[in-house]
């Protein structure tokens, strides 16, 4: 049974009671029958108002995720990340102050800095050959020798 069934009931339990609302005992019945009538309307206007905010946080709820989508790459656009670089040889820097992974292409590393993108930190590149000194490699590193 639900609130405003309950009240019905009571309200019909009074009249059936035929009181008299001219008594004192009977003003005062009366009065707190419209009053739970009164609290009934009240809490049923607001579990309205609920299940409609309810509905639009679901609707909003729903546009974010599609925009969290299409904004945060997940695993397969990070495959993405080597065709806008052709087949230039992509690095993945990670900032030390906001963790962001920025990718770079040769020709940005050669700047030796950056500002990244995430927060503003800037960024400072120092290169040194991973080559054993051995072999020919493009990083110059025979020439210093």
């Amino acid at each position: 049974m639900t609130i405003s069934e309950k009240i019905s009931y009571i309200k019909g339990l009074a009249e059936g009671l035929a009181l008299d609302t001219e008594t004192k005992e009977g003003k005062v019945l009366a009065a707190i029958i419209d009053l739970l009538e009164d609290m009934v309307d009240e809490i049923d206007a607001i579990d309205e108002a609920c299940a409609e905010i309810g509905e639009q946080l679901d609707a909003v709820d729903e546009d974010l995720a599609l925009i969290e989508d299409e904004f945060y790459a997940d695993e397969e656009d990070e495959d993405d990340e080597d065709e806008y670089y052709d087949d230039e040889e992509v690095y993945e820097v990670e900032c030390p102050n906001c963790n962001d992974i920025i990718y770079l292409d040769e020709s940005m590393l050669e700047e030796e800095e950056m500002i990244c993108p995430g927060c503003g930190t800037r960024l400072e590149f120092e290169f040194e050959c991973d080559c054993d000194g051995t072999t020919d490699c493009d990083c110059g590193c025979q020439e210093d020798k």
